[in-house]
């Protein structure tokens, strides 16, 4: 479970946070959405303790993220292209992650090889340099590195923005397999809608900082979001 307590976030006396409490189930599929500056990479920043909150704190499985390293364990997220080495190949920076993950190189191939129509011949035996490839390629590699060594927390900020829409599907049905798993939570942050709303059980709508709308998906959710950000 991951449960936030009296979250906020200031800059320069501007509240970009501001959370009591939000409780995610273990196993749930959760899905964020809000308007640009609304607050949701913050959120997963703190999350990923990648800035500390100005008050409140944020516990995964129990742990203190701002207080304790043993919540990495288990947890995996792909925020943005910085999250990758440029430098590297893209079998480099796999084999880098695996190794991190106490996975050799033998478990990181039997992984990749459930992806090659997600990959689409564009990333494997390139030879290319990570900061060489396209946003989308480089977004495939980050989502992809984001599941290797069985994590149980796994973060995904905007995953199907400068994807294709081939590659936009065949992401949904790996989001919906992961979610399959009780024992792994996936939190997925977007401004697709439609996306959203097929591949999480449950949407948070932030604004301005903000919980203003917390909803079990149904086959209302999408028309009752469309209403809500059409005001």
């Amino acid at each position: 479970m991951i449960t936030i307590h009296s979250l906020t976030k200031t800059y320069t006396g501007n509240t970009v946070l501001n959370i009591e409490n939000l409780e995610i189930q273990k196993g749930n599929s959760f899905g964020l959405v809000g308007n640009n500056g609304a607050g949701k990479t913050t959120l997963f920043s703190t999350l990923l303790d990648l800035i500390q909150p100005t008050t409140g704190y944020i516990e995964s499985m129990g742990i203190k993220v701002n207080e304790s390293e043993d919540w990495k364990a288990i947890t995996s997220a792909f925020i943005d292209e910085t999250f990758l080495i440029g430098y590297l190949t893209a079998e480099e920076y796999f084999y880098f992650i695996g190794e991190l993950r106490g996975q050799n190189k033998a478990d990181v191939d039997t992984l990749l090889a459930e992806f090659e129509d997600f990959f689409h011949g564009e990333i494997l035996g390139q030879k290319k340099y990570l900061r060489d490839l396209s946003k989308g390629n480089q977004k495939k590699v980050g989502i992809i590195a984001a599941l290797i060594g069985n994590p149980e927390v796994i973060i995904l900020d905007e995953p199907f923005a400068n994807l294709d829409p081939t590659t936009q599907i065949r992401l949904k049905k790996i989001i919906k397999e992961l979610s399959v798993n009780p024992e792994v939570t996936v939190l997925v942050s977007s401004h697709d809608l439609m996306h959203v709303t097929e591949v999480c059980e449950r949407i948070v709508v932030l604004d301005k900082g903000e919980v203003v709308k917390d909803l079990a998906t149904s086959e209302a959710t999408l028309k009752e979001l469309e209403e809500h950000f059409n005001k």
